[in-house]
């Protein structure tokens, strides 16, 4: 049973909280310039999280600012080797990264296509093999990094449901989302405690849950946040970076 569990958000995406969200998470992914961000905002997020010793991660994407990385690109495997190394180094330039999860659609094809799983493993490991990994709990991303002697951590999602297989429901469903507080919190604690997820077909599905993602771009990000974080207290659960 878990005692401690990492917050992790996606940061440095425009979206307006970062400054508000910091303070309430452990872990920053920081868009790398791809499918969001540039230098100047790297740099501000960057310091954000060192000024609330939070542990800086990269979080590169499709480079599609017009989907923000939310549509599948096919690239060889030389070019996402390259998309991957490329964001990962553009941050390393601003001080030490710790971990590294992808974004979007590059994080959804992983999750599920082997191939390219490993390409993303590779160049993680090539940029430095002390980087941890984050990916979908159970997930082909996970088990690449694993094979390749990364240090990995399973990611979990509080405001998404779950289908039988361990995969997250298809955004284009209208029940992937959980739009409940209480209900979000209570998935959340049941993973952290329980290691399992209750699917959208009503059956009990195994997880482990090193992560827990956060999005920071919704118009109660910053309460729901704050919410978590007393409620995962309240159970006896501290927040911590994973591995830390």
């Amino acid at each position: 049973m878990h005692v401690s569990i990492d917050l992790n958000c996606d940061l440095g995406e425009g979206a307006g909280c970062d400054a508000a969200l910091m303070p309430l998470i452990t872990s920053a992914n920081i868009a790398c310039g791809a499918h969001a961000g540039d230098a100047a905002t790297m740099r501000a997020t960057v310091a954000l999280a060192r000024a609330y010793g939070v542990a800086v991660g990269a979080h590169p994407g499709f480079a599609d600012r017009a989907n923000f990385g939310r549509v599948e690109h096919t690239l060889t495997a030389g070019a996402l080797h390259d998309l991957v190394t490329g964001q990962i180094e553009a941050l390393r330039e601003l001080g030490p990264v710790r971990h590294v999860k992808p974004h979007g659609e590059l994080y959804n094809l992983a999750a599920r296509d082997r191939a390219v799983a490993e390409v993303i493993a590779e160049a993680v490991f090539t940029c430095d093999p002390s980087l941890i990994l984050f990916g979908l709990a159970g997930s082909e991303l996970v088990r690449a990094g694993q094979a390749r002697g990364l240090r990995v951590a399973n990611e979990v999602f509080a405001d998404r449901t779950y289908q039988a297989d361990g995969s997250l429901t298809p955004r284009a469903r209208s029940d992937a989302l959980i739009t409940d507080e209480a209900a979000a919190v209570a998935q959340v604690i049941r993973m952290v405690r329980e290691g399992v997820v209750w699917a959208t077909d009503g059956t009990s599905v195994a997880v482990e849950a090193d992560t827990v993602c956060l999005h920071g771009d919704g118009a109660h990000a910053v309460a729901f946040a704050r919410r978590l974080g007393a409620e995962l207290r309240a159970a006896g659960i501290a927040l911590r970076e994973w591995g830390a």
